[in-house]
């Protein structure tokens, strides 16, 4: 049966039979003491010091985490604020399919580059990998305020999404490696919330700064990624990614058995529930051989295709939505300013869809209401007659889009075992999730203003060919599910006695 790998780190049985992958005895040796070093459970430990730890883990980590790739989304998407801010009319964008090509060609490397990126990062270390990818993004960000022509401004979008390639792969398996599978989700959404909550004030940010047109001899769009005054260079948004490269490099934390934030005591325990969770507390060797076995994996490629679709609707609003708000005859600084409202109701709604889900241990039903949702708002903003209705149906996009991104990545990650399989995962399937934004790059089109309704079609389309293809994946899990607790396996579950696949 595909996708059934066995972990480097055994679980805690005295029955457990070396795997089918367990080869040599190097990686046999390292599991002997991964075993010494994980074997007792969380039960040993008293409620107080497991709160204060979960506690002190959550705080450490995902407000870090979110930071960054809040500004890693920022620079990603204020292109269509300062399209919306002047940009088009100053570099020609509306002429032909300009703006529409300088998004999409910002996808390529940005896709291409996701696994390699994931395979060197425990080489180089989390934290070294990292603060380089920041600095030199945010380098070609401030660059991208004094382009000339809009040739340039490809060449600066291109350089972008070479440094970003790397980065949410990385911040996914981070964050997948230090939680429980049924755990995680609320984790993911409040990573994921703050991230996008914090990018979908950027045009709160861009609305402001649009304001100083014509001080420094710089137009409004161009202070959107930075500004000059006396010939000194100011930046803002670039500035602010380049400092936070310093911080990263600072306070960024590695993997789990790496942390140097937790006493030994706390780390053994996060190891402990981890392993106790799924057998994987302690990374296996990333070799050629295991990434091209698990790429064979059929599941793998069939979770980057639902994020794929997942990520339409979410690319979409994140570049396009001030774009189709100005369509609706709102003026420029107005659909920059109503471009955050959207995000803002997603906040509670994505909150409670994790917090059931994690509660029932179950995703795919909310990854069915959340994507009706996203449907319902596509369809009213493309065909209402009112502009006030069709402003709604941006809210309902976002909300729907929202809760689904966060629910598909926990399912994802719940039904992946194994460091060197996870890297492989979480690569493949964000590298996915980036075709899925040159798919909206290229759907949402400049002849189709003002209401993009092929665009807007062709994100319904995408939410229907999610529902399928989680349909199939959940049915393919109940079955293996159900063959396991009959105790028709020759072997366990993704290698871990007593594993199931979350629905």
């Amino acid at each position: 049966m595909s996708g059934h790998a066995q972990s480097l780190v055994p679980p805690l049985s005295d029955t457990t039979q070396p795997g089918p992958f367990d080869s040599t005895k190097d990686e046999k040796h390292s599991s002997t003491r991964a075993i010494s070093m994980v074997e007792s459970d969380e039960t040993g430990y008293d409620t107080r010091f497991m709160r204060r730890t979960m506690l002190w883990l959550d705080i450490r980590i995902l407000p870090m985490l979110s930071l960054v790739y809040s500004f890693a989304l920022i620079d990603r998407i204020n292109l269509g604020s300062a399209y919306a801010a002047g940009m088009d009319v100053t570099l020609g964008l509306r002429e032909g399919a300009r703006f529409s090509l300088v998004t999409l060609l910002f996808f390529i490397p940005y896709t291409l580059l996701q696994l390699p990126g994931n395979l060197v990062l425990r080489r180089v270390g989390v934290r070294n990998w990292l603060s380089f990818l920041i600095f030199a993004w945010g380098t070609v960000q401030l660059g991208m305020g004094f382009v000339d022509t809009w040739t340039e401004l490809l060449g600066t979008r291109i350089l972008l999404g070479v440094f970003e390639a790397p980065f949410f792969p990385a911040m996914f398996w981070l964050i997948s490696a230090w939680y429980k599978r049924h755990e995680v989700q609320k984790r993911l959404a409040a990573f994921y919330l703050l991230s996008v909550t914090a990018s979908g004030l950027s045009p709160l940010l861009a609305y402001g700064l649009s304001f100083l047109d014509g001080r420094g001899k710089l137009e409004g769009w161009r202070w959107i990624f930075a500004s000059c005054r006396h010939s000194r260079l100011t930046v803002v948004e670039g500035l602010i990614t380049i400092f936070l490269a310093v911080v990263c490099f600072l306070f960024v934390p590695g993997f789990p058995e790496e942390a140097k934030f937790l006493d030994e005591k706390q780390r053994r325990f996060v190891l402990e529930r981890i392993n106790e969770d799924r057998g994987d507390a302690l990374p296996d060797e990333i070799t050629k051989e295991k990434v091209f076995k698990h790429l064979r994996d059929w599941t793998l490629w069939a979770y980057g295709f639902i994020f794929m679709c997942a990520a339409m609707p979410n690319y979409a609003q994140s570049i396009f939505t001030p774009i189709i708000l100005r369509g609706m005859g709102y003026e420029a600084k107005d659909a920059l300013l109503r471009t955050v409202p959207p995000y803002i109701a997603s906040i509670p709604t994505t909150i409670l869809v994790a917090w059931l889900a994690d509660r029932h241990k179950h995703r795919s039903s909310y990854i069915l209401l959340t994507c009706c949702i996203c449907t319902v708002g596509s369809g009213i903003t493309a065909w209402h007659p009112s502009h006030h209705v069709r402003y709604f149906g941006v809210f309902l996009t976002n909300i729907g889009s929202a809760g689904s991104v966060p629910t598909f990545l926990a399912y994802s990650a719940n039904n992946v075992v194994g460091h060197s399989k996870r890297s492989v995962q979480s690569a493949l399937m964000v590298g996915f999730g980036s075709v899925g934004g040159m798919l909206a790059a290229a759907c949402f089109r400049s002849q189709d203003d003002p209401r993009y309704v092929p665009g807007l079609v062709a994100t319904m389309v995408s939410q229907a060919l999610l529902v399928v293809v989680v349909g199939v994946l959940t049915a393919r899990h109940m079955y293996w599910n159900k063959r396991a607790r009959e105790g028709r396996l020759c072997e366990p579950l993704e290698g871990q006695p007593g594993f199931y696949y979350t629905l």
